[in-house]
């Protein structure tokens, strides 16, 4: 539970601390050989995790346990690998197909040369960068077309998941 103290506190330093919205985002990424000012506008983004596994190592102690004659079995948790998932991209389908273009690329085998770094800012309230993330070595594993219906009233959506071998949070 949050203590008056510690409600004092936070009050005191809302004008340092905002919680930030999901809304406010700004992804860059350049890609080769685009004739667009912006490569992709996006609507939503997802996906963003870093995780370290844990590795569980058993051993056998000296100590016994209850009426047992063979040691006690101890078990001890260290941090493995940290790995990256897969960030979502959707964005509104465009007549741009610079986005289509770097996946097509990447299909083709020249994945290694089409890995880019990517920024991703979060925005306050006033429009100002107060978080930030830089991705490394990220490049298109998927692109998907959202279905079409002659009924539907929405925007035709694209999606692209994107790979990345690191995922930092740096300051903005």
């Amino acid at each position: 539970s949050l203590t008056c103290l510690n409600y004092i506190t936070a009050r005191s330093t809302m004008a340092e601390f905002e919680i930030l919205t999901a809304n406010r985002f700004y992804l860059e990424l350049s890609l080769d050989n685009s004739i667009d000012k912006i490569d992709g506008i996006f609507l939503e983004c997802q996906g963003l995790k870093r995780t370290q596994d844990a590795i569980e190592v058993c051993e056998v102690t000296s100590n016994k346990w209850g009426k047992s004659t063979n040691g006690l079995v101890v078990r001890t948790k260290i941090p493995g690998n940290v790995k990256g998932g897969n960030m979502t991209l959707r964005r509104g389908m465009t007549c741009s197909q610079t986005l289509w273009n770097w996946f097509e690329a990447v299909q083709e085998g020249n994945w290694a040369i089409q890995r880019r770094n990517a920024d991703l800012s979060i925005f306050d309230q006033a429009g100002v960068a107060q978080a930030r993330f830089t991705l490394s070595g990220a490049w298109p594993s998927s692109y998907k077309v959202a279905d079409l219906s002659a009924r539907a009233t929405t925007i035709e959506l694209e999606e692209m998941e994107i790979a990345f071998e690191t995922f930092k949070r740096v300051k903005p």
